[in-house]
């Protein structure tokens, strides 16, 4: 029984462990400067058009930890401020790329694209301009 037990509890502290949070970065051109949280947050909630920003997949994990991490708000938070300003006519909601390879070559093509992934991703052709703890 005691096997059981510390099986079951192996299983869900490896679980729990590829859930938590992996490290997130924010990358650009390898030209481009560094970047504030805080202009992060706004080139992604679109009070800010200096650089493109481009999504991972809504459904992805780092596309809610992003947006968390980021702005400090949940999904729904930022689908009603993008809402409001598609509608508005005020701008468009950032690109979504199928995975990080994708966002890694759209960014390293676009010298004004900027995109987030996982650090682990990350490759010389782009640069990270903020990590995002």
């Amino acid at each position: 029984m005691h096997k059981i037990h510390a099986m079951i509890a192996a299983t869900l502290l490896s679980t729990a462990g590829g859930a938590l949070a992996a490290d997130l970065v924010v990358v650009a051109n390898p030209a481009s400067p560094p970047l504030t949280k805080e202009q992060v947050a706004d080139l992604f909630l679109g009070k800010n058009f200096s650089l493109t920003p481009i999504d991972l997949p809504e459904g992805s994990p780092q596309y809610a930890e992003f947006y968390r991490k980021a702005t400090g708000r949940d999904i729904a938070q930022v689908k009603s401020t993008w809402s409001r300003l598609v509608f508005s006519g005020k701008a468009q909601a950032p690109r979504q790329l199928p995975d990080a390879a994708a966002v890694k070559k759209a960014v390293a093509a676009d010298p004004k694209a900027v995109g987030y992934m996982e650090k682990s991703a990350v490759d010389p052709s782009v640069k990270v301009v903020l990590s995002l703890d």
